[in-house]
């Protein structure tokens, strides 16, 4: 261990409210990239299957791919990812690989069938793997939030509202990857996904700001401390910066722009929030503090 580790290591000990590490710093933040992109992944095949838009079924096998790629980069040994399957019951993390399998198995299946042409009993290969993509889909947007919420020593983490805020940023990121697809490609119209994109938004925002009340009102201070380093402690400057003005300010200008909107901004548009979602992960997932080594008083509110 080196000595600014180390250091690091002593300090959080002698803190009444320790910033977990593992994840989201140093090579922790391969997880959070990984849970990122098998986000959008999910997002995308959803809504490119919706609009029958074949690049955005192929873009969301490559975002998958290089998700489970960055999986096992974050990973110590990689070759030990396959013995999760035995853990499937009772591990979140397991759920997650198992999908995460089933979706680059079916999803890689139905595009192998259909650049090929291939008629005939294929079709019938097809429709397996479509429904083993579907379910992997399934899986891959609900596991993470549930992944999260499982870790209980992390108050701010344990929260009914982690799951269905991880299902919209799917939603919402796999909305961005078609804004930008069809920008490239004029397969979707513009004005249809940027009022689903408003919507989902909307509804991101909803979850997000329940969760921070539900945090700092539930009387756990290590919840309350998360808070803070989200809004007016080590965070803000991410969260504010990378969530809230990228992410968010920058697409509802642009789409309030007076002008039609272009190509370019629709690009931008999606470019931008998938960016704001993927900050907003880090920002969350780095608030992790775990409950104190020794008890702390509890203040009423």
């Amino acid at each position: 261990m080196s000595s600014q580790r180390y250091d690091q290591l002593i300090a959080d000990m002698r803190s009444d409210y320790r910033p977990q590490r593992e994840w989201g710093e140093g090579k922790g933040i391969l997880l959070v990239v990984g849970h990122f992109l098998v986000g959008v992944a999910g997002g995308t095949w959803v809504m490119s299957s919706l609009y029958h838009v074949t690049v955005g079924l192929a873009v969301a096998f490559v975002l998958g791919a290089l998700g489970a790629l960055v999986h096992l980069a974050f990973l110590g040994k990689p070759m030990r990812a396959f013995k999760m399957i035995r853990h499937f019951r009772t591990s979140w993390i397991s759920r997650g690989f198992v999908g995460l399998s089933l979706f680059l198995v079916g999803s890689g299946g139905c595009l192998a069938i259909g650049f090929l042409g291939l008629g005939g009993p294929w079709l019938v290969l097809a429709l397996c793997a479509q429904g083993l993509a579907a379910v992997g889909t399934v899986i891959i947007i609900g596991y993470m939030g549930f992944c999260y919420t499982a870790s209980k020593g992390i108050p701010f983490w344990h929260s009914p509202l982690h799951p269905a805020l991880y299902i919209a940023y799917a939603f919402r990121g796999g909305i961005a990857a078609l804004l930008v697809i069809s920008a490239a490609t004029g397969v979707v119209p513009g004005d249809g996904l940027l009022q689903l994109w408003l919507g989902i938004t909307v509804l991101v925002c909803l979850f997000f700001g329940l969760e921070l009340y539900g945090a700092v009102t539930g009387g756990n201070q290590a919840a309350r401390r998360s808070v803070h380093d989200i809004l007016a402690g080590r965070l803000a400057l991410l969260f504010y910066g990378g969530t809230l003005a990228l992410g968010l300010l920058v697409p509802v200008l642009l789409i309030a722009l007076p002008s039609a909107i272009s190509a370019t901004t629709m690009a931008l548009i999606g470019l931008a929030s998938a960016a704001g979602d993927f900050f907003v992960k880090l920002s969350t997932v780095r608030a992790g503090v775990y409950l104190p080594l020794r008890r702390i008083p509890q203040t009423a509110g």
